[in-house]
């Protein structure tokens, strides 16, 4: 067995789940020249070409659809073999990584709460930060994820969840704003002026956009961001109106932001969202993973209690 690199079999699992190499590479944290040798030499160890070129992207041959079952289910054997079973864990001796996935926004607000908490709780462990460009339960599923934070998504019936903190939409603009100059913003007073919009956004408040339209009106969107930080940037900066969480314009005061802004009710009342905190339940009694998620959580709900209803506007006046 000392011929046989074993770490082949985590590659080569990557690469038949994801058909690219560059996205292989990035849930591996390897460049994407480094996975493009890894995939030579198991080309060379297998025999066969594994993944070939399809247009602009790759597909799997016939060997390799035969071989992906197996070879997930051997690196998830592994993991499991792998980690120490502890029951009563002396966590600060702890070593390895914990990985989690949550927006920008969150990221730019509580990151440093949080690296600061688990630091003390557990100084020998990694913490490892993941964007959520989207909701799914797949990295979840496959012990790529520990603990998902964000709006629940996923279809995925098995996933444990826990309430963090209850959210909702808000107008923000920069200081001296002319919608301001009026005492409430009308739906006319909204819609008359251009906005900037993040990617972020989605379907989440399509019931803005339905009632604006009811009434012959819609958003003149000029300008369209990544997420919600980015949006709060520009509106600061311009005269341009963001819809964005509360929550966000807790991230905003990081860097100032939140001295160039005033936020306000919407015109249309949006219900409030739930932010939650997600994992796989092959992970729920494990002493480690629940040791820091709870450390997580609590650290959640005391930065954002759930008992602010409503929650209020920043606008004076």
């Amino acid at each position: 067995m000392s011929d046989i690199d074993l770490n082949l079999l985590l590659a080569l699992d990557m690469l038949l789940a994801e058909c690219s190499v560059t996205r292989a590479a990035q849930r591996l944290s390897l460049s994407t020249s480094a996975m493009s040798r890894t995939l030579t030499r198991l080309r060379a160890v297998t025999g066969d070409p594994l993944l070939v070129r399809a247009g602009r992207g790759l597909v799997p041959t016939p060997r390799a659809m035969e071989l992906r079952d197996q070879v997930h289910e051997l690196t998830r054997n592994a993991r499991v073999i792998l980690r120490p079973q502890i029951s009563n864990v002396d966590i600060a001796s702890v070593e390895g990584t914990f990985t989690i996935r949550a927006s920008q926004s969150f990221m730019a607000w509580l990151s440093g709460p949080l690296v600061t908490a688990v630091a003390q709780l557990a100084p020998r462990m990694c913490l490892r930060f993941e964007a959520r460009p989207q909701k799914d339960a797949q990295s979840l599923r496959e012990g790529m994820v520990d603990l998902d934070i964000g709006l629940l998504g996923t279809s995925a019936p098995e996933i444990r969840t826990r309430f963090l903190f209850h959210d909702a939409y808000v107008g923000v603009v920069r200081v001296g704003h002319p919608i301001l100059a009026s005492k409430h913003v009308t739906a006319e007073h909204f819609a008359a002026f251009n906005h900037v919009v993040a990617l972020q956004e989605g379907s989440a408040i399509e019931p803005l956009n339905n009632k604006l339209e009811s009434s012959g009106l819609r958003r003149k969107i000029t300008v369209v961001v990544p997420g919600y930080p980015d949006a709060i940037r520009i509106a600061c900066r311009s005269e341009l109106i963001a819809v964005v969480p509360r929550s966000c314009l807790d991230s905003a005061r990081l860097d100032g932001s939140s001295l160039e802004l005033i936020s306000f009710e919407l015109p249309v009342r949006l219900p409030r969202f739930q932010i939650s905190a997600m994992w796989h339940p092959r992970m729920d009694a494990d002493p480690v993973h629940r040791c820091l998620r709870n450390c997580i959580i609590s650290l959640c709900q005391e930065a954002y209690p759930s008992t602010l209803d409503p929650i209020p506007s920043t606008r004076k006046g």
